[in-house]
């Protein structure tokens, strides 16, 4: 009898391990996914590591097969693409959920409202006080993530209009070292993922439409559109590895998974 309870632990402790999976990428998916890990681990016993560092350095792991599933704020890159491809490796993705970008200034920041050409501006160089933008006369100190972040590449695109960012802006490794040094620096200015927005920054509210109209980023306007900078948040996985990720990736968009969505601060797909 010992030894049949012994074997059905060995065969449990063996199943459990071949399931265990690693998810690795983007810092805006990270919080989000580490929550749906936790109650997923809860419900089935699997184990997922979850870690960060930038959509770009998520889709290296998966290249390298060294992560299961990459989290990513961004589109594939072709280049990217094409290393799966000459290695042999067939991509797929999911969409999980989609997030709001907000732009973050120092509370102390008389600035409420900002057009989208003149984000553009700041984070391109050509505005370089605030007091071109109606605020004091007080130099701007713009924070943008590093070039591996897929906000990086969205904000670049959606925001700048592909214009490159300015040289000498101040990279940051994290999405929570924007939010501390813009709540820091009284001339800050930075853009977060929408759930990692607190009170120790002030969210502006943007226009894209010439300055008609000023929408504020919040879940009710990120939803019905009114706010624009949205983008969908993805998971990537190598096709032949589906059977593995796919259970954790139906929970996330299950409707117990899409709670969480919205929970955590994010966007659900429904």
């Amino acid at each position: 009898m010992k030894r049949i309870l012994i074997s059905f632990a060995l065969v449990a402790m063996f199943a459990s391990m071949v399931s265990a999976q690693k998810v690795k990428g983007s810092d805006t998916c990270l919080p989000l996914v580490q929550k749906e890990a936790e109650s997923y681990m809860k419900k089935s016993g699997t184990k997922v590591t979850v870690t960060g560092g930038g959509s770009g350095i998520g889709f290296a792991a998966l290249i390298e097969g060294t992560t299961d599933l990459a989290m990513a704020s961004r589109s594939i890159k072709f280049d990217e693409k094409m290393k799966m491809q000459n290695g042999g490796k067939a991509v797929k993705s999911v969409v999980m959920a989609k997030d709001a970008l907000s732009i973050v200034v120092n509370p102390s920041n008389k600035v409420t409202n900002l057009t989208r050409e003149q984000l553009e501006g700041i984070f391109t160089g050509k505005i370089t006080n605030w007091k071109q933008v109606g605020g004091a006369d007080m130099p701007i100190v713009a924070y943008s993530r590093e070039t591996t972040s897929g906000t990086y590449e969205f904000f670049k695109e959606h925001v700048l209009k592909n214009k490159n960012y300015k040289s000498g802006i101040l990279s940051m490794p994290a999405t929570g070292a924007i939010i501390q040094s813009v709540s820091q620096t009284k001339g800050a200015i930075g853009y977060v993922g929408m759930a990692y927005a607190n009170s120790s920054v002030k969210e502006i509210h943007v226009s894209y439409d010439g300055g008609k109209t000023f929408v504020q980023p919040t879940k009710a306007n990120a939803k019905s559109g009114k706010y624009p900078i949205v983008r969908p948040l993805f998971l990537y996985y190598e096709a032949k590895s589906e059977a593995k990720v796919k259970p954790f990736i139906n929970y996330i968009l299950s409707a117990e998974g899409q709670a969480i969505v919205d929970k955590v601060g994010y966007l659900e797909l429904k």
